[in-house]
């Protein structure tokens, strides 16, 4: 992901408040859907045991890495970044963004718009 300029202050206390009492509930969300995703894999009887065991181990390693961008090393200085990771993996939504301030909200979606 390219690096983003972002304002010299960082987010207000409401903002990061806000922000780490929605991570772990973000985390667990996205961990449900993607667990309802590898159950999928596993109960696939059309493939080989191999061949769902070599999609399992590359799905993991695709959330392993998404968890790690999202979740490792939270500061508030870097929250708006986490904040765009989280929505470009899908691990928060739009509506998300609801719990942040009006700036915010508009800042995140404008850094995620996608280009024309």
């Amino acid at each position: 992901m390219e690096e983003i300029e972002f304002m010299h202050d960082g987010p207000d206390e409401k903002d990061w408040k806000a922000f780490r009492k929605l991570a772990p509930i973000l985390r667990e969300r996205y961990l449900r859907g993607r667990i309802e995703e590898l159950a999928t894999i596993l109960a696939d009887g059309e493939r080989s045991p191999a061949e769902r065991f070599w999609d399992l181990e590359e799905q993991v390693g695709e959330i392993a890495k998404a968890l790690r961008a999202c979740l490792d090393g939270h500061s508030r200085s870097r929250m708006r970044q986490f904040i765009i990771q989280m929505l470009a993996v899908g691990m928060m939504t739009r509506e998300d963004l609801d719990a942040f301030s009006e700036e915010l909200r508009e800042r995140m979606i404008e850094w995620t718009k996608p280009e024309p």
